[in-house]
């Protein structure tokens, strides 16, 4: 019994190859919320209907899918120390050229640059963050996306308040390149270690079994129970397409919303365009909030569990915020639907790592490749449906993918076994 309160009562240590993987999340997190509500505000300067700004998240899912097969050669090849300073370079040339870029096609090549780069950073640096925290990995990982969340909470109200002073919103997401710059640096100088080995010695890190593996492996145990035999690898494998599953509905649901909500505030109320903008800093503050909770929270509670209850969170924020017609009721529906979103794509991405041991960069390639899907479908069909019934009843899209990462995560509960319930 010992053994599996330990196992059930993991510590995380934030050590200094812990918080500077931190800094890849914090540079994806400015971009993300800096950018996806000005998506609208680029629209009107380029004189394209709202399904053609939303193909900004189409080029994304592109860049997604390349960078899920990418990701893993990637490591291999320069080590993902290696993959991670090179990947967030890629992304900060990509933020220019989207910046610069006088017309749609230019803009949706910068941001298929940007996501190709990003998705390699996040990948590789949420894998090294598995392997190097272990048992914690499902607080250290969702203590980064917390991080990066937080950092992206100043994104939308620096471009609201660049829009308001005159600049317009590149100012605001021209940030991004700054950031990426400092955190190739910062994990350039990190330590090294088996899951952040010097670049000489990546490729028989990869081939060799390192301490990682194990961790990986016996944080799998906890989730899985009995995965030493086939009933449990069977019972690992449902587990891990149901949680793959979430991590669809999670990400298509934060940027349907993240690309959609500035123009529902301002269809729904009095907000001008600045202030709509500002607005989604409501969903950020919650989503950074919750993931502070939910971090220590899930090595107590079970974080299938606290997954599931994450979008019933969800369905409560859209709620709110779909009925508003003051900017102010708005808002508070958004730092709600915040704290939903904020559990949602960490434990995921924690509960399907931990579910697949020893095959870390590998699951991971299939979530971005699933996630990339997501990012390129949800935000063009909720713009397609706003250019055609409006973006108030667009956003019905909303709760039916809520509802079905509520399935799945509520499955998934099912599935594995908790060890403080042994």
């Amino acid at each position: 019994m010992s053994s599996v309160t330990s196992l059930a009562r993991p510590r995380l240590v934030r050590d200094r190859l812990t918080v500077g993987l931190y800094t890849p999340f914090m540079v994806w997190g400015w971009l993300l919320y800096s950018f996806n509500p000005s998506v609208p505000l680029l629209a009107d300067e380029l004189g394209v209907s709202a399904a053609q700004a939303g193909l900004h998240g189409t080029a994304m899912a592109v860049g997604g899918l390349v960078a899920a097969p990418v990701t893993p050669r990637a490591v291999r090849w320069a080590g993902r120390r290696g993959a991670v300073v090179g990947a967030t370079l890629l992304l900060a040339l990509g933020v220019a050229a989207l910046l610069l870029g006088p017309s749609l096609p230019w803009t949706l090549a910068g941001m298929f640059v940007t996501a190709l780069g990003g998705n390699v950073m996040i990948a590789s640096a949420q894998v090294g963050l598995s392997e190097h925290t272990g048992p914690a990995a499902s607080a250290a990982i969702t203590e980064a996306n917390g991080v990066g969340s937080s950092v992206g909470l100043l994104g939308p109200l620096a471009v609201g308040a660049c829009v308001s002073a005159g600049w317009g919103w590149r100012a605001g997401v021209a940030v991004t390149i700054v950031l990426a710059v400092a955190a190739a640096v910062v994990v350039a100088r990190s330590p090294h270690t088996t899951a952040l080995p010097a670049r000489r010695r990546a490729r028989a890190a990869e081939l060799a079994p390192v301490d990682g593996a194990t961790t990986a492996a016996t944080t799998a145990d906890t989730v899985a129970g009995d995965a030493v035999d086939g009933t449990g690898r069977r019972t690992a494998r449902l587990a891990a397409g149901l949680f793959l599953t979430s991590i669809v509905a999670a990400t298509a649901l934060e940027n349907a919303t993240t690309y959609w909500a500035t123009d529902l505030v301002l269809s729904r109320t009095d907000a001008g365009p600045g202030i709509a903008a500002a607005t989604t800093a409501g969903l950020v503050a919650g989503m950074s909030a919750m993931r502070f909770v939910v971090g220590p929270l899930s090595l107590r509670v079970h974080p299938a569990h606290l997954l599931a209850a994450s979008f019933g969170i969800a369905l409560v924020g859209w709620a709110v915020l779909w009925t508003a017609t003051d900017v102010g009721v708005a808002l508070a529906g958004l730092v709600v639907a915040g704290f939903g979103y904020g559990a949602q794509y960490p434990l995921s991405i924690s509960l399907l790592l931990a579910a697949s041991p020893g095959q870390g960069d590998r699951v991971q390639a299939r979530a971005t490749l699933a996630g990339a899907l997501a990012i390129g479908v949800a935000p063009f069909l909720l713009g397609a449906l706003a250019d055609a019934f409006g973006t108030h009843l667009a956003f019905l899209v909303v709760p039916v993918l809520a509802v079905l990462g509520g399935v799945v995560a509520f499955l998934g509960a099912r599935v594995v076994r908790s060890p403080a319930a042994l």
